[in-house]
C-alpha cells in the first residue's frame, strides 16, 4: 500500500489556444508557437494557482509546450483528482516484472479547470515503454557494420557532416561513460569525439547500468551511431523516467530547446493500443510541436513484426504511428564495401525479432500517404508505418562498444538515429531543417531504393511504399538532389506568388 504522505509527481497538459497542423501551416518560430498554439496566459495562471491552492508545489510551468509539472502527497493527488492510488507489481513493456503505483477510479479535473486540461499523466506510473533493440549471441552474426560503412552503403550526401546541427535523443533509462564514447570514436579513426551533453528530465540522470543487454545498450547505439554520421553535430541526451509523464516531457524538452534541434531520435515504443488515449494523444501533440518548429523526430517502428507483441491481429507501435513521427522500419543488409548482395525485410521470426510495420488504428490516413497504397485497417483509412527503413537485422547489425565491450546490435532502435544522422546531413546541405519531412519524402522517390523481398508477418513487401520498410532505404546523395529540386521549386513559386 501507498503511505498517504508519499510523494507523487504528474504533468497537466492545457489545451492548444488554436488548432495545429505543421503540413498547412508550415515552420513557426518558437515565439510564434508560443503566442499561436500554446496555452493562453490566463490559462496556465489558473492552473499554476488551482494547484498551489491544493497543496501542490509547481514545479514547471510552460505555455509553449502547455505542461504544468506538480509535486504533492498521494492524499492530494487523490483528492485532487478523484482517483485512488495503489502499490502493484507488473511486467513492464521490456519483459522484467517491476513495482510501481496504480490508479483505479474515474479521473476528474477540478472543476475550476475544466476545459483548461486534456490530460494528467504520471499518476501511474508503470514504464510506458521499451527499447527497440535486438541482440543475438556472436555466432550468430553473419556479417556487421560500422555506422561509417552504412553511411557509405546508403551513400550519405558528400562534404556533409552535421556541421551547425543539433540532434536530441530520448531516452527512458540507463546511461553512458565519456570512456565508452572516446574509445569507440577514436577506433573508427574521427578527429575528436563528438560532442555529447546529457540533459536531466524530471530528476532522470544519466546512470549506466553497467549491463550491456539492457537500457545502456540503448543509449550507447544511439549516441555512436549519429557521433559517428553526423560528428560535427551537437549531440543532447534527454534522459527522462520511463513513464506516460517523463515520455511526454522528455519530447517536449528537447523539442523547444534553444537551439532548436534539426531532429530527434526516439528507439523507445510499444504498441499503441497499450497506450491511454490521453497519454497518446498528449504525446502526439508534443510531436507535432516539433514538426511545426522545424524539428524532424525519428522513431524506431518496432521489432516484433505485425503483431507489435499483441496476442492477436495486426497492431503498430507508438510514437512511430504518430503522423508527426518519421517512422524507421527495419532491413536484413549483405553488402561488401558499398556494394549491395542482397537487402530484403528484417524478419528472423518470432524470437529472432522483426520489423514493426502495418496501419494504425489511432490516426487517421495523412495526406502525404492517400496514393500511397496503405491497406484499409478494419478500424477504417488509418495511417501506415513505416515511412522508410535501414539495417536493422542483429545478424547483419551495428559493430558498436557497450560498457566497455565490443558488441554487434540490431532493432529498428538503430535506423531511427541513423536517420536523425541523415536528417541533420540533408538539413547542414540544403541550408534548412526538414521539419515533418513525409510530404517531401513522398515525392522523392528517387532518394529511396525500394526493397521488394521478404515479408514482417501479416504484410509483404512489394513495388512503392509497403508496411514492412515503407519508401525503402536512403540513396543519400540522389535524396539530397530531390529535396534541393523541391526547395528550388517552392523558391520558385514563392517569388512568383
Amino acid at each position: 500500500m501507498l503511505r498517504s504522505d508519499e510523494p507523487v509527481e504528474a504533468t497537466l497538459v492545457l489545451r492548444r489556444r488554436a488548432p495545429l497542423d505543421p503540413e498547412t501551416i508550415g515552420r513557426v518560430e518558437p515565439g510564434e508557437l508560443d503566442r499561436r498554439f500554446g496555452a493562453e496566459p490566463t490559462a496556465l495562471e489558473n492552473v499554476v494557482s488551482v494547484m498551489r491552492g491544493l497543496g501542490f508545489t509547481v514545479l514547471e510551468a510552460d505555455g509553449a509546450s502547455r505542461r504544468v509539472r506538480i509535486r504533492g502527497t498521494v492524499a492530494d493527488a487523490e483528492r485532487a483528482f478523484g482517483v485512488e492510488l495503489t502499490r502493484v507489481r507488473s511486467a513492464s513493456p521490456a519483459g522484467p516484472v517491476v513495482e510501481h503505483w496504480y490508479r483505479t477510479g474515474g479521473l476528474s479535473i477540478p472543476a475550476e479547470l475544466d476545459g483548461v486540461v486534456t490530460a494528467v499523466l504520471g499518476l501511474d506510473n508503470r514504464p510506458q515503454a521499451r527499447p527497440q533493440f535486438r541482440t543475438v549471441p556472436a555466432q550468430a552474426v553473419s556479417v556487421s557494420y560500422t555506422p561509417l560503412q552504412l553511411g557509405e552503403i546508403y551513400d550519405f550526401p558528400m562534404g556533409t557532416d552535421g556541421t551547425g546541427q543539433t540532434i536530441g535523443i530520448v531516452e527512458l533509462g540507463g546511461g553512458f561513460a565519456q570512456s565508452d564514447l572516446t574509445a569507440y570514436f577514436s577506433s573508427l579513426g574521427l578527429d575528436a569525439s563528438p560532442r555529447v551533453t546529457a540533459v536531466s528530465v524530471d530528476n532522470a540522470k544519466n546512470v549506466p547500468y553497467g549491463d550491456p543487454n539492457g537500457a545502456d545498450g540503448e543509449v550507447l547505439l544511439d549516441i555512436e551511431v549519429i557521433g559517428t554520421l553526423a560528428p560535427k553535430a551537437d549531440i543532447l541526451v534527454y534522459f527522462a523516467p520511463n513513464t506516460d509523464a517523463g515520455f511526454l516531457d522528455a519530447v517536449a524538452h528537447a523539442a523547444h530547446a534553444t537551439p532548436t534541434p534539426t531532429a530527434i531520435s526516439v528507439s523507445w515504443g510499444q504498441s499503441e493500443d497499450q497506450w491511454t488515449a490521453q497519454a497518446r494523444s498528449a504525446l502526439d501533440e508534443a510531436l507535432t510541436d516539433a514538426a511545426a518548429l522545424g524539428v524532424t523526430v525519428t522513431v524506431a517502428a518496432g521489432d516484433d513484426g505485425s503483431t507489435d507483441r499483441e496476442k492477436s491481429g495486426t497492431h503498430v507501435d507508438f510514437p512511430a504511428s504518430s503522423p508527426s513521427a518519421l517512422a524507421c522500419g527495419g532491413t536484413t543488409l549483405e553488402a561488401v564495401g558499398t556494394t549491395v548482395s542482397s537487402e530484403t525485410v528484417w524478419n528472423n521470426g518470432s524470437q529472432g525479432g522483426a520489423t514493426g510495420g502495418g496501419v494504425s488504428d489511432a490516426f487517421p490516413l495523412p495526406t502525404w500517404q492517400k496514393t500511397a497504397g496503405v491497406p484499409v485497417a478494419p478500424s477504417g483509412g488509418g495511417r501506415g508505418v513505416p515511412d522508410v527503413a535501414g539495417d536493422a537485422d542483429p545478424q547483419t547489425g551495428y559493430l558498436v562498444r557497450i560498457d566497455g565491450k565490443t558488441s554487434v546490435i540490431g532493432g529498428t532502435s538503430a535506423v531511427a538515429p541513423l536517420w536523425a544522422a541523415l536528417i541533420a546531413r540533408l538539413a547542414q546541405a540544403l541550408g534548412a531543417p526538414l521539419g515533418l519531412a513525409q510530404p517531401r519524402l513522398y515525392a522523392a522517390a528517387t532518394g529511396f531504393r525500394d526493397i521488394t523481398v521478404g515479408n514482417n508477418g501479416a504484410y509483404q513487401a512489394g513495388r512503392g511504399w509497403d508496411p514492412c520498410t515503407g519508401l525503402g532505404v536512403p540513396r543519400g546523395q540522389a535524396l539530397l538532389s530531390a529535396l534541393s529540386s523541391t526547395t528550388a521549386s517552392e523558391a520558385a513559386d514563392n517569388q512568383a506568388g
